[in-house]
């Protein structure tokens, strides 16, 4: 068995993460406790306790998320002698998930990738005014077909052009457009007029790897410049090429450019298989990521690790 770790990205965040962990491993609860110095804000409290609004906040979400998913690595370490570079041939990461592979793969320490998450989410925040951007999930059309709609929704009546691209290419029939709220709105007409099956806006609070998301784009640049990082101990897949990439000044160049790039997870899964990946193994909050890998490809096999009972069962397979 070939296996590649995954990790999952926005979305996947819930009150109570990471609280089952650091209560039954010391490991898992000095990632946490690194996670708050970092951030220099009690952040695990959000994770374990809530408000629910307070941890979907975009600079909370994501580096709370890294942080889980780093947190079960370092337990599969400790309590089984796992070795990313021993046990897996790559790692991937669904958008801020990338920076999760990365720390887990050697490339960042967790309180860098803590603080550049924290920074990452406050600036794609602020990069578009609130109400003026939207996205939305177009099911049952493939990735050209939504390109297409996307294209059209672009353009204004006026003879203008607004921002509307394709965001995330998450599986076949799962593909999500993001951009001005007008021209996403125009998408999700255009979508229904032509018999796709489902076309819906999607809650979030802002419009996520468009064109609108330049000014945080330039941000990161600027930040990952300051940040020491090395080459990943296995080959990241990256989210702008859906192809492997292990030199971490290039990297660098990948994760600047995901920022208002299309997430092309379907076709890093497929890159995974064809680079003879058999089993993804989803580290971190939620299900997602295994869920669409079942929908790309039914012959590779997906587990997720998420909590203590899940490390048991997993290190029994090493």
């Amino acid at each position: 068995m070939t296996r590649a770790f995954v990790f999952p990205g926005q979305g996947s965040q819930a009150v109570g993460m990471g609280k089952d962990l650091a209560e039954a491993y010391p490991v898992a609860r000095h990632t946490f406790e690194e996670l708050d110095d970092a951030l220099n804000v009690r952040l695990s409290r959000v994770m374990f306790e809530g408000p629910e609004g307070d941890l979907t906040l975009t600079e909370n979400a994501q580096p709370a998320l890294m942080a889980v998913s780093m947190a079960l690595v370092r337990v599969l370490r400790q309590e089984g002698g796992f070795d990313l570079a021993r046990h897996a041939s790559h790692v991937a990461g669904h958008s801020l998930g990338e920076y999760s592979a990365l720390a887990a793969a050697g490339t960042f320490h967790l309180s860098d990738a803590a603080r550049l998450l924290r920074l990452r989410g406050r600036s794609m925040q602020r990069a578009v005014p609130v109400g003026e951007g939207a996205m939305a999930a177009i099911l049952g059309a493939d990735l050209e077909a939504v390109q297409a709609i996307a294209a059209e929704a672009a353009k204004r009546e006026d003879g203008g052009q607004d921002v509307c691209g394709v965001a995330n290419d998450n599986a076949p029939g799962q593909v999500v457009v993001s951009g001005h709220k007008a021209a996403i709105e125009r998408a999700v007409k255009l979508a229904a007029d032509r018999g796709f099956k489902r076309a819906v806006m999607l809650p979030v609070s802002a419009p996520f790897h468009c064109a609108l998301m330049a000014p945080a784009a330039d941000t990161m640049a600027e930040a990952l410049e300051t940040v020491v990082m090395h080459d990943p101990v296995v080959p990241l897949i990256a989210n702008v090429t859906a192809g492997p990439v292990t030199d971490s000044v290039e990297i660098r160049r990948r994760l600047v450019e995901q920022v208002t790039g299309m997430v092309r997870w379907r076709e890093s899964v497929v890159a995974m298989k064809a680079l003879g990946v058999t089993s993804l193994v989803e580290v971190g909050t939620g299900k997602v990521l295994s869920g669409l890998a079942k929908r790309i490809d039914k012959d590779l096999s997906a587990t997720t690790i998420n909590g203590p009972a899940d490390v048991e069962a997993f290190l029994k397979t090493l």
